[in-house]
């Protein structure tokens, strides 16, 4: 009987962690995702002949964190579900 409900804790244990790690990818996304929306902004501002390349390079850059952001918040909820 004991068994049983130190699992059950145990599970319950491992969703709130992967709540915690998903909750943490989602800031660190959001930052990484800002940083890179206040350097465009910052040189574009300082060559706006660049524009174009800059915004692309941005946009790759975004996509690429997004993907990643993705992956790692799918990874925390599979191990949390198990």
């Amino acid at each position: 009987m004991f068994i049983q409900e130190g699992a059950e804790a145990g599970a319950q244990l491992a969703k709130f962690g992967a709540g915690i790690g998903a909750g943490i990818v989602a800031i660190g996304a959001g930052l990484g995702i800002g940083r890179i929306g206040a350097a465009a902004n910052e040189g574009i501002a300082r060559q706006p002949e660049a524009a174009g390349e800059i915004r692309g390079g941005s946009v790759i850059l975004a996509a690429l964190i997004e993907g990643v952001a993705l992956f790692a918040v799918v990874v925390t909820l599979l191990i949390g579900n198990s």
